[in-house]
């Protein structure tokens, strides 16, 4: 027994060591070398298999020692209760595992639309992504706005042609739909290799080699040289795929193009030589390498982690914003999480210097320093407590309060000073400026209505965040009893602060708790959770659609207030306007420039001009028709008299007050969402759902073959797609799909218009 008891503590003890060794960042032997860390996201469609991938490379890096299956419900990545019940990915999650000499940072994302908010926030930390295909349906809608968003970002992606083993899968048809679809220069790197109708392995065209997986669940594989005594057609076809992959190269690359007219030849090029100038080109986004495999078979994977190794950036080759702030911390958060046992879990991308454990930091974006606990790396939901951990890699950090999801840290006030300086002096530069403000940034700058300044510039840099988009769907959220009320409100606290994209109010006549989601399945999942992890039997009304108000024409009134209230003079005068004008929401409120207005107006102070643009915020927040809130709305200011002593919240309600009326007077629209919808069904069935959608106020903009399916794209009010996904299995005998993301908000015919307000208010 005694004997046991030793063997039992070597053996924690070696454990514990190891684990010491995989999770200290600080030491300097290759595997944490900057230069050898990928840090990498998995975008794709639904079921496109990215969950599937991300175990298999786990797996094969040795991380874990068995594979777990998405349906099975058992895998890494997708680690909470609803992930493997309904067998999707809600929430990112964050896993490193080594590959050959280098460190892969890899970040799962969710592929439903309703969580399309997840994938942005990891979107901002990437260095590179795999975005995955279904090899039998090419580019799919999803595909499309991950690819958006990636763009945004100037993110340099592989293409990964996944279920290759299916008996519809086409590689010629996702190059083709991806040169299309995507606008981009699909660079095939692998032919599919099959043997009696099974999909067996790969030819890699840039070494001309066949590689074969065998036994022993994918790990085993063997490569081999093509020749054309052996191989005859195989290898006539890998030389016509290599020679079309090197010419498309040398269009892109002038280093490759010099080797070939020194070379005066597309068949002698050195294999390393053509490998490089593929990283060249995924690195300035000019092609994008697609490689061929099946996860769920085990075939391709290895093949897929070599080229993320050998094709993607690594931290020093981008990241050029963050030089400013030299050798000082410098991070950005991209997800927040609650855990039981360590509490407020925030996740940084660290760019430059390091973080220990308990330092103390400056969040740029709040302007406020916060003290940090416990400092971890991440294993999906396991947690690994370090000391140190360097730039390049992902950290985890507990006791943060105010940080939030885009938030940019440092070390301290006079860094962020110092790094502010040297970005600014930088975007000076023409050239700097084109290099350093991406699209997601030059939107941003762009959305603030001011001179790009080179100052402008740097604050939208250093403290650009994401994006939020606009909710789609509401419903009332109720606690069983008033006496779990206090506990919900917490629930609810940390599940926004967790998720941006989900809205919690309070309706100010009713007292209810108002929640905006995305769509159906995110306020079910909200709801889950709530009753799962915080064991409140919480009940949700009635779905509800977002609509939004838009105004008709303009109107102006004055409002005045003179009265006592506690033994206090309360004396103000205001007169505001107000048109409908597209503009960003923190510009809704302007100053009138006119000769008398602004005399009036150049003394007005900034508390009070806080309060007044707190009222308009206010009364822009319920429009006159159905208590929407009110889009591309321009206010004007063009009177303001206060007396000494009235308080702020006097001016706040009478500038409120005055604002409802000139909505009233001004007249206003509703505006419905509209969603993109994408069906595939059989052509066999194809009849009856063009009909169905016809009679949901859809407007069809494509209807394009795949395989045997009819693939419809079209625009469909929201209103008219509750309950779609049972009415679309009645019509198609189950054997239809859909997807749906938001478009935008439109205007409603009057008799549409009626309808919704008669569903909203019962008459």
């Amino acid at each position: 027994m005694k004997t046991f008891c030793y063997i039992n503590y070597y053996k924690k003890l070696l454990k514990r060591t190891a684990i010491r060794r995989y999770c200290s960042q600080a030491s300097k032997d290759a595997n944490n070398n900057v230069e050898n860390i990928r840090n990498i996201g998995i975008l794709a469609h639904i079921d496109a298999g990215k969950t599937t991938t991300t175990e298999r490379m786990l797996f094969y890096s040795g991380t874990i020692h068995s594979m777990g299956e998405v349906h099975h419900g058992n895998t890494v990545t997708d680690y909470m209760e609803q992930e493997r019940q309904r067998g999707i990915t809600i929430t990112s999650a964050a896993v490193s595992f080594p590959w050959r000499g280098h460190q892969i940072n890899l970040i799962d994302t969710p592929g439903h639309i309703d969580f399309t908010m997840e994938v942005e926030q990891s979107l901002a930390v990437l260095d590179g992504a795999i975005v995955v295909l279904d090899a039998s349906a090419g580019v799919e809608a999803q595909t499309l706005t991950v690819w958006r968003q990636a763009s945004g970002y100037r993110i340099p992606r592989l293409l990964y042609l996944n279920k290759m083993d299916r008996a519809d899968a086409d590689a010629d048809a996702c190059v083709h739909s991806i040169r299309d679809k995507l606008q981009a220069a699909p660079l095939l790197l692998h032919l599919p290799v099959h043997h009696e109708g099974k999909f067996i392995g790969l030819i890699d065209l840039i070494a001309m080699e066949e590689i074969i997986w065998t036994h022993g669940r994918g790990k085993n594989l063997s490569r081999r040289k093509l020749t054309e005594q052996a191989d005859g057609q195989k290898w006539e076809e890998a030389l016509k795929g290599h020679r079309e992959l090197v010419d498309s190269i040398s269009s892109m690359d002038d280093q490759l193009a010099e080797i070939i007219i020194n070379e005066e030849s597309l068949d002698n090029i050195a294999t390393k030589d053509i490998q490089d100038a593929v990283n060249r080109c995924t690195i300035a986004m000019k092609g994008f390498p697609v490689l061929c495999g099946s996860s769920y078979k085990n075939l391709g994977v290895q093949t897929l982690m070599d080229a993320v190794v050998a094709y993607l950036p690594s931290p020093l080759e981008c990241n050029k914003l963050y030089d400013c702030f030299g050798q000082d911390l410098a991070a950005r958060a991209f997800k927040v999480q609650h855990d039981d046992q360590r509490g407020v879990l925030t996740f940084l991308r660290l760019y430059g210097g390091e973080i220990n454990k308990g330092q103390k930091i400056y969040n740029l974006a709040r302007d406020k320093s916060e003290q940090t606990g416990s400092l971890y790396v991440a294993l999906a939901d396991e947690y690994k407590p370090v000391e140190t951990v360097t730039a390049g890699n992902i950290a985890v950090v507990s006791s943060l309060k105010a940080t939030m999801t885009g938030d940019l840290i440092t070390s301290s006030q006079a860094c962020a000073n110092r790094a502010k300086e040297r970005l600014t002096s930088q975007l000076r530069a023409p050239e700097w400026a084109a290099r350093l403000l991406g699209p997601a940034a030059r939107r941003r700058l762009h959305a603030r209505l001011e001179e790009a300044t080179p100052e402008a510039a740097a604050d939208i840099l250093l403290g650009i965040g994401n994006t939020i988009p606009e909710p789609v769907f509401v419903c009332t959220i109720e606690p069983p009893s008033a006496a779990y009320q206090s506990a919900l409100d917490t629930a609810l606290a940390e599940l926004a602060r967790e998720d941006p994209s989900l809205r919690v109010s309070t309706d100010e006549e009713t007292g209810q708790v108002i929640l905006a989601g995305m769509g159906e399945l995110h306020l079910e999942i909200i709801k889950e959770r709530i009753i799962r992890e915080y064991k409140i039997e919480v009940e949700l009304g009635g779905l509800r659609i977002a609509y939004r108000e838009a105004l008709v024409g303009g109107a102006r009134r004055a409002a005045a207030v003179d009265r006592s209230v506690g033994g206090a003079r309360q004396r103000l005068a205001v007169t505001l306007s107000a048109c409908s004008r597209g503009g960003p929401h923190h510009h809704v409120l302007r100053l009138d420039k006119s000769a008398e207005s602004a005399a009036n107006l150049a003394h007005l102070h900034p508390r009070h001009l806080a309060a007044i643009t707190r009222g308009v915020n206010t009364a822009i927040q319920h429009g006159p028709k159905l208590g929407c809130p009110l889009v591309d709305v321009q206010v004007t200011l063009h009177w303001f008299e206060v007396g000494r002593g009235t308080s702020e919240s006097v001016i706040t309600a009478t500038v409120a007050q005055c604002l409802r009326k000139v909505f009233e007077e001004a007249d206003s629209v509703l505006l419905e969402p509209v969603m993109l919808l994408e069906v595939v069904c059989p052509e066999s069935h194809s009849a009856r759902v063009l009909a169905d959608l016809t009679r949901r106020r859809a407007t069809l903009r494509h209807v394009t073959l795949r395989q045997h399916n009819k693939v419809i794209e079209c625009l469909v009010p929201l209103s008219e797609l509750l309950g779609y996904s049972s009415a679309l299995r009645s019509l198609s005998s189950g054997l239809a799909a859909f997807t749906m993301e938001f478009h935008s908000n439109m205007r409603m015919s009057p008799a549409d218009e009626r309808n919704a307000i008669r569903n909203v208010t019962g008459f």
